[in-house]
C-alpha cells in the first residue's frame, strides 16, 4: 500500500466522481483508475460502488475512508514536524553557559527565543570544565553554541565571536596590607597565594597569561569549581582573588584593587566552524546578534 493510493482513494470519495478527482490531482483519470484497483488489490477488497452515473463509497470503502483520513492525517503532521525542524521552529537547542554572565543578559536572551520558538526544546549546559570544555563541546558537536572566555583563542574548528569584556581586579579582605593600594604589579605578587577556578576556566587563564609574562608564578592556595565559595574562601582569608567586578554581587568585606598590567575578562560566543548551523542555533545566533548590537555575528 503507499500513500499516493490512499490520497487518491480519499480525493475520490470526496469529490464522488473519478473524473473530478483526476482534474483535482493532475491525473489522467485512467492513472487514477489504476491506482484505485491497485489499492482494490491491496486489500482484497471493492472500494466504490460505479454506475454510469456517479461512483459511491462500499461498505468496505466506507469502513476504510476514516482510517485513510488519519493515516494522511499524520503524514501531514510528520511533514510539519520535519519543516518546523528545517525552519528552526521545532527541535532541541543545547547551549553552554558560563557559571555567571552579567555582561550579557542571557535570561533575557533566552526567554525571547522561548517565546519566539516555542517548540524548540532550550538545554542549557553549565561550564563544569570551564570555557575550554565547553569550546571542545562545540567542536565535537555536543554544543549548538556556547558563551566563553577564551584569552587564548578557540580551538581548530571553533569560531569566537566577541560580545562583551571588563577588566579582571585583585580583590581581598580589607585588612589585607595590599587593599589600601589602588594599584598593584603583578610582577610584585609572585609571593602571595591565590583561591582561584581550575584550570579551563577563562577567567584563570587569562590572569595566568599576565603572570606569565610578568615573570612570577601564579600561586594557588585553593581551587573551587564555583563563583561563590570563591568569594566566601577570600572573605576568609584563605588568599586573593582576580575576579571581574561583575561577578561579586556585593563588595562587603572586601577589598578592590587595579592590577597592572589589566588581565581582561572576555565573553564570547563560541560556534563551529566546521559544519552549518542548525536553524534552530542559527535562529539563536540572529537573536543574539539583535539583543547584542555590534557583535558582528549577522555579517
Amino acid at each position: 500500500m503507499e500513500l499516493r493510493h490512499l490520497e487518491h482513494f480519499v480525493a475520490i470519495a470526496q469529490e464522488g466522481s473519478f473524473t473530478q478527482a483526476a482534474r483535482r490531482l493532475h491525473l489522467s483519470q485512467s492513472a487514477l483508475s489504476i491506482s484505485i484497483r491497485a489499492l482494490e488489490r491491496d486489500l482484497g477488497a471493492r472500494l466504490f460502488d460505479r454506475t454510469s452515473h456517479d461512483v459511491a463509497l462500499s461498505d468496505a470503502g466506507h469502513a476504510l475512508m476514516p482510517e485513510a483520513r488519519r493515516i494522511l492525517g499524520c503524514v501531514d503532521i510528520a511533514r510539519k514536524v520535519v519543516g518546523d525542524v528545517g525552519s528552526g521552529l521545532r527541535g532541541v537547542f543545547r547551549v553552554g553557559v558560563l557559571q555567571a554572565l552579567p555582561l550579557v543578559d542571557l535570561a533575557e536572551i533566552l526567554a525571547r527565543y522561548h517565546q519566539e520558538r516555542p517548540l524548540v526544546e532550550i538545554r542549557p549546559v553549565p561550564a563544569h570544565g570551564g570555557s575550554a570544555a565547553l569550546a571542545e563541546d562545540v567542536r565535537r558537536g555536543g554544543l549548538d553554541a556556547a558563551f566563553v572566555c577564551l584569552p587564548g583563542g578557540a580551538p581548530d574548528g571553533v569560531a569566537l565571536t566577541p560580545l562583551a569584556a571588563e577588566p579582571i581586579r585583585l580583590v581581598c579582605r580589607p585588612d589585607h596590607p595590599l587593599a589600601r593600594r589602588t594599584s598593584v604589579a603583578i610582577s610584585s605578587l609572585g609571593n602571595e597565594g591565590f583561591v582561584d577556578f581550575p584550570a579551563g576556566f577563562g577567567s584563570r587563564e587569562s590572569v595566568e597569561r599576565e603572570f606569565a609574562q610578568a615573570g612570577v608564578q601564579h600561586r594557588i592556595t585553593v581551587e573551587v569549581p564555583d563563583v561563590m565559595t570563591l568569594i566566601e574562601l577570600t572573605r576568609a582569608g584563605i588568599g586573593l582573588a582576580a575576579l571581574p567586578l561583575s561577578l561579586l554581587l556585593s563588595q562587603g568585606r572586601l577589598a578592590v584593587v587595579d592590577l597592572e598590567p589589566m588581565p581582561s575578562f572576555e565573553v564570547a560566543l563560541a560556534l563551529p566552524s566546521g559544519r552549518p548551523l542548525k536553524a534552530a542555533a542559527q535562529a539563536f545566533v540572529d537573536l543574539v546578534d539583535e539583543m547584542c548590537p555590534g557583535t558582528g555575528l549577522g555579517r
